[in-house]
This record gives structure tokens, C-alpha cells and sequence, in this order.
């Protein structure tokens, strides 16, 4: 089943670019406060899988205000990161963060769509995804773009959030996304349509196997999950 942000009608791909527009400005401290700071240490360790390879060239797919790619930067120093994103006020934010820490030269930005990437076959020697692959309309075909773009050899990493199945972890998490997390939008951002979505997203995804099931109906190779946090999240790499 299909999980749109605000309604049954209209496409899920305009829906999300809307409601990324609205809570921009409030999107990178609600990050840290409901994710208690643990998301900058999942950011972290998805990026040290690349670490060993020394990608030269990256796409940050779905970058949202630029976080991965300016961690990227600092800890791998590639030629280039182009970060690309649906919501053009996302990658406003993002340009602000990157002028500030003087990183213009080695990371653009770039409004576009995952679906249909403007850029040419066996470009980029990684790609790196955090937290956008279940916002895909199409998820197969993101990924298959994605592959596409990718280099022969070169790796894909995914970090997504994922459903934990020990009690009483799960029972809490749960609770806390379906009850809690949408509260505290509304409280901030004004939009607890918004973070409702974030849980209804996350039970719709198709998380571990699975989705390294999708992974490999997609040509990728040599895939490996690597679950965080009790099972919050999940790292997801893969080759082309």
C-alpha cells in the first residue's frame, strides 16, 4: 500500500516536495531532538563504509539540508558531492550550511527528481541515500536510476529507518512514533500531518530482507544490511 503525506489523491512525489517545503526551516532541530542526536552517529557510520574505497565523485540522493554530504566531505574529502532533492527549500537551507563551511567547491546541490536523474550512465563512483528511499513514489525505479548512474564496481549506501522486533523495544518505539513524534511536529513545525507520515512511511517500507530483496531485483550486488539502535534504523549497502 502506497503512504501519501496528506491525501489518497494526487501524486505521493508532489506530496512529499510539499510538506519538505513546509517544515524546511524547522526540519534539521526536530532531526536531533527526536532522534535524541542519535542520527548524526547513523549519518557516521554509513559514510565509514565508503571510507575504504575513497569514492572521488558522490551522489547524495534525496539530500534533503545537505547533511550527508557535508559529513561526507569532511571525512572522505572526495573531488566531488552533487546532492540532489525534490525540495527546493531543503536544498535552500543546505546551500546556507555548505557556504558556511566553506565546501561551494566540492558540494552542489541540484533540484531533481530520483526517478529521473539528469545526469549520464557509470558517472559516480558511490551514492549515498539517507533517510528518502521510502519516500520514493517509484522505489524500484529510484533504485534502478540510481544503479544507473553508478560507476561499474561502484557502491550504493542506504540509511533508512527500520521496524525493531524485540519487546518491549518495538512496543515502545511504536508508541513513540505513532503518538509522541506527531505531538511534538505539530508543536514546532505545525504540521503533524507531517510526522505521522514519518511512522505510517516506516511500517509501509519494506525493511530488512526485504528490502534487500528489492536490492537484487534491482542488479545490485553483494548487498548487506546492518541494523542500528536496537533496530530503529538500518544501513543498507550494495555494488553495481
Amino acid at each position: 500500500m502506497e503512504v501519501k503525506p496528506y491525501s489518497s489523491e494526487g501524486s505521493k512525489k508532489s506530496q512529499v516536495s510539499a510538506m519538505f517545503n513546509r517544515i524546511a526551516p524547522y526540519y534539521d532541530l526536530l532531526n536531533r531532538v527526536l532522534s535524541l542526536g542519535i542520527d548524526r552517529n547513523w549519518r557516521k557510520k554509513a559514510i565509514k563504509l565508503l571510507e575504504s574505497k575513497q569514492p572521488k565523485h558522490i551522489l547524495d540522493v534525496a539530500t534533503g539540508t545537505a547533511d550527508v554530504a557535508l559529513e561526507t566531505a569532511r571525512r572522505i574529502s572526495p573531488d566531488s558531492i552533487i546532492g540532489v532533492d525534490i525540495s527546493a527549500d531543503m536544498l535552500a537551507i543546505g546551500r546556507q550550511k555548505i557556504s558556511k563551511q566553506g565546501l561551494d567547491e566540492v558540494i552542489r546541490l541540484e533540484e531533481a527528481d530520483s526517478e529521473n536523474l539528469p545526469f549520464a550512465d557509470n558517472t559516480f563512483d558511490a551514492v549515498t541515500v539517507a533517510f528518502g528511499v521510502r519516500n520514493f513514489e517509484h522505489l524500484e525505479l529510484g533504485l534502478a536510476e540510481m544503479r544507473r548512474v553508478l560507476r561499474p564496481g561502484g557502491q550504493v549506501v542506504i540509511l533508512e529507518f527500520s521496524k525493531p522486533v524485540a519487546f518491549p523495544f518495538k512496543q515502545l518505539f511504536h508508541f513513540y512514533f505513532r503518538n509522541i513524534l506527531p505531538f511534538i511536529g505539530k508543536m514546532t513545525s505545525k504540521d503533524p500531518k507531517a510526522y505521522r507520515y514519518l511512522y505510517e512511511s516506516v511500517q509501509a517500507f519494506p525493511d530488512g530482507d526485504a528490502f534487500l530483496e528489492v536490492l537484487q531485483k534491482t542488479g545490485y550486488n553483494n548487498n548487506r544490511c546492518i541494523p542500528l539502535t536496537l533496530g530503529i534504523c538500518s544501513i543498507y549497502s550494495g555494488q553495481k
